[in-house]
């Protein structure tokens, strides 16, 4: 009996002691996830519902609101400068991307396969982009693309050709295109470092086997590193999508949309319908908040309908 006493005795302890140990690591994960959920919940969950809300009203931020339910939609889908900005944010989504996932993994694939005494500095290079913020980098190329005293004409004005003070960023037919470069030159270094990481946690013994098969650098590239890294490709490639559809920033310091709406995109309509100059009104830049946030949902179902997530075994 006295076996049998202790017996649940020691049980009984045990119970206690994993329920105590149970409630502590409750505890433990409430202290530590709150502050991260509290801010989710308040600056984000909150501020996207409230603007499916304000998407049905018809409001200036000053006036009282009106309520129109969904006519701010409708009006949305006969809106003419709608489309047009959304074309150019599809032209960017295609060529930004492609560029900068291109530049980015060529340069880290030679700065990690090629003895560069410089590859130090080259890397600090590279990234530096990264550092300097968009405004900086903005003004940086409206002094480049300027049309009296910009660095571009006056380079090609050095190969003899002399383009009459013309304006890259005024021009209809190239202010779209004058954008890509800035664009890419600021978001090429994050990708170069990343690749680069990924890059070096590839074994040497495949790269070494491949040059004693007598494989070429270009072939090892795309049958060795690039499937090895694939899955951080997808990555990237996900970010600077999705950066390039809802970004803004640079298009808006060096053209603000123009000329003539040539550049707008739908980020920076839906920005100037809300804080712009002349008109304010939140209902109808919130419903095309809405609409940007359907693209981006899209655009990451495309991805992963075309670029699944595959895990690779060295």
């Amino acid at each position: 009996m006295n076996a049998k006493m202790y017996g649940d005795e020691q049980a009984v302890r045990k119970q206690k002691g994993s329920n105590k140990a149970s409630r502590q690591r409750t505890v433990f994960l409430i202290v530590a996830i709150a502050p991260s959920l509290l801010g989710y919940l308040l600056f984000t969950l909150y501020p996207n519902l409230m603007s499916v809300y304000y998407s049905l009203l018809n409001w200036d931020g000053l006036t009282d609101a009106k309520f129109v339910g969904f006519d701010n939609y409708v009006s949305m889908v006969k809106d003419k400068f709608v489309w047009r900005a959304l074309y150019h944010n599809l032209l960017y989504m295609i060529v930004v991307p492609a560029l900068i996932v291109f530049i980015s993994l060529l340069l880290a694939y030679l700065l990690n396969n090629k003895s560069y005494k410089e590859n130090s500095i080259y890397k600090v290079i590279f990234f530096f982009t990264n550092v300097l913020s968009t405004v900086v980098v903005a003004l940086l190329w409206s002094f480049i693309y300027d049309g009296s005293f910009g660095l571009l004409n006056g380079m090609l004005e050095l190969f003899g050709m002399s383009m009459n003070d013309f304006y890259w960023l005024g021009d209809t037919r190239t202010a779209i295109w004058a954008l890509v470069i800035p664009m890419v030159w600021g978001g090429v270094g994050l990708y170069v470092v990343i690749f680069i990481n990924a890059i070096s946690s590839i074994p040497k013994s495949l790269y070494e086997a491949a040059y004693l098969e007598g494989a070429r650098p270009m072939s090892i590239l795309f049958r060795i590193t690039i499937p090895l890294i694939r899955g951080v490709i997808r990555v990237c490639v996900v970010f600077v999508i999705l950066g390039s559809i809802k970004g803004f920033e640079i298009i808006m310091i060096l053209t603000n949309g123009g000329p003539e709406g040539s550049t707008d995109v739908i980020g920076l309509y839906m920005f100037n319908l809300a804080f712009g100059k002349e008109y304010h009104n939140y209902g109808y830049a919130s419903a095309i908040g809405m609409f940007l946030f359907v693209i981006l949902v899209g655009a990451k179902l495309i991805i992963d309908k075309f670029y699944p997530e595959e895990n690779v075994e060295y």
